[in-house]
């Protein structure tokens, strides 16, 4: 899986591509981000953090990554549970077969662990059929038709089918079979305190000699780590035993038991989930930036100024100064509200002194459709002069400069503008860097687009 910050980071990226619209501006983000330092990968994980502003994202993003970890640990429960009942019911009698319970305890389970080391070697490089991606699918876990939650959900999908989850897939199932072993361990362990067993063997086709040999075979690597193994004249004396053995003789066996289980049981199974863990890091999914939507950020953020010398430096674009006609006047708003009623007073003052008050009609806001259809309507059929009020932070975009194109088409006596400050805004609280970078970018960009269209600026003192 990618790291909590690279999940983030591509979620954006994912979203900003869908044409998402954020809690904060990435384009604000990413002019401020220019001038800070930090490494590509820490800037990344920093714009995605902000632009994440309100925490939409990262909530939906943990959502998901606790419900699969939830599920993870729910199972872990129930197989160790599993262990632990199914050990409990085959340790009912007081006399038990050490051979037999020995397969039931770890027959089946050498067999699958033996079975996925030669399909791991078998496998190399390849990537095995991934039924977890199915069973775990984020699609199952949460509901939600909004952008965010389905871009998120894809996102996890994809990481599932990444050819690193082979590793993700062995660490869960070794996983499960450490669960099943604990519990039938500490099954035998509590048995084993509250009551008494007597241990003994049966075969018909193997003597004596071979089963001692057997057993201590059996039990070199437990007695390594200072368990007991019984003796020669223990095995011989545990033959066909129905009635109980001396106390000596059975604690042997019952040591021998729990080593068994544990040298061959669980250790193996450990450091087999350790491999897995340890490849599953190795083959972690990383985040790309060679993809063109982070190439495009850092090639931004790397744009340096070239040395006067080098270069002929071209003029920016300054749009023209507004001209007030006499008559009518319609001041509006363009999708930021302002603090202050009379916003227009002062420069409409400083342009035109003979304007008069009651020829100066306020629409309010333009924002959405409706507001673009009663507008033009209006202008449609009274010839005025619209003085339009545009926040300096508001973007000059396509869908924005459409609006100001139609006004600009259907204002008789012509649009000006005027530009606000963050005083004119209420809710807009902005550090002095933002100010200082980021209003002066928007303002230039401002400039050039009515520039372009040859719309008047009031000047803004």
């Amino acid at each position: 899986m990618l790291s909590p910050q690279d999940q983030l980071t591509e979620l954006v990226r994912t979203l900003e591509i869908q044409q998402h619209v954020f809690a904060t501006d990435p384009l604000l983000v990413t002019e401020k981000l220019q001038v800070e330092d930090g490494s590509p990968i820490q800037k990344l994980h920093r714009r995605a953090t902000r632009i994440d502003s309100n925490g939409a994202l990262a909530r939906v993003l943990g959502k998901i990554d606790g419900r699969i970890k939830g599920i993870m640990m729910v199972m872990s429960v129930v197989w160790c549970v599993s262990g632990f009942l199914g050990l409990f019911t085959l340790l009912q009698t007081n006399v038990v077969n050490f051979f037999y319970v020995l397969v039931c305890l770890l027959g089946f389970h050498t067999i699958m662990l033996v079975g996925w080391l030669v399909l791991t070697l078998m496998n190399q490089g390849k990537q095995s059929s991934n039924w977890f991606a199915s069973f775990v699918s984020p699609s199952h876990l949460i509901r939600g038709k909004d952008d965010i939650t389905q871009a998120a959900v894809g996102l996890y999908e994809q990481q599932l089918q990444h050819s690193g989850m082979r590793w993700y897939l062995g660490k869960f199932s070794h996983q499960l079979w450490l669960a099943t072993l604990t519990g039938m361990l500490f099954a035998i362990i509590f048995l084993l305190i509250v009551r008494q067993y007597s241990f003994s063997w049966e075969s018909t086709l193997l003597s004596d000699q071979a089963l001692i040999t057997l057993t201590h075979v059996l039990g070199w690597l437990p007695s390594m780590m200072g368990f007991d193994v019984p003796n020669n004249t223990a095995i011989v004396q545990s033959r066909l035993v129905t009635d109980a053995l001396p106390l000596s003789v059975a604690r042997q066996w019952a040591s021998l038991l729990v080593g068994s289980l544990l040298m061959y049981g669980i250790v193996p199974r450990a450091i087999a989930w350790a491999f897995c863990a340890l490849m599953f890091r190795r083959k972690k999914i990383r985040l790309d930036i060679k993809l063109p939507y982070y190439q495009k950020i850092l090639n931004f953020w790397q744009r340096q100024v070239v040395d006067a010398d080098d270069f002929t430096e071209v003029a920016a674009p300054v749009a023209p100064k507004a001209t007030v006609s006499a008559g009518k006047k319609l001041v509006a708003l363009l999708e930021y509200p302002s603090n202050t009623e009379t916003w227009w007073q002062t420069d409409l003052i400083a342009t035109d002194n003979d304007y008069r008050t009651d020829e100066v009609e306020d629409f309010g806001i333009v924002d959405d459709r409706d507001d673009m259809a009663r507008l033009t309507a209006y202008l449609d059929t009274h010839p005025v002069q619209v003085l339009l009020g545009i926040h300096n932070k508001a973007l000059p975009d396509r869908g924005t400069l459409r609006k100001l194109d139609q006004i600009a088409t259907h204002a008789k006596h012509g649009l000006i503008v005027q530009l606000l400050s963050n005083d004119n805004v209420p809710n807009t609280p902005v550090s002095e860097t933002e100010l200082t970078s980021s209003q002066a970018i928007r303002q230039q960009q401002w400039q050039t687009a009515l520039s372009a269209r040859k719309i008047g600026l009031v000047n803004n003192n």
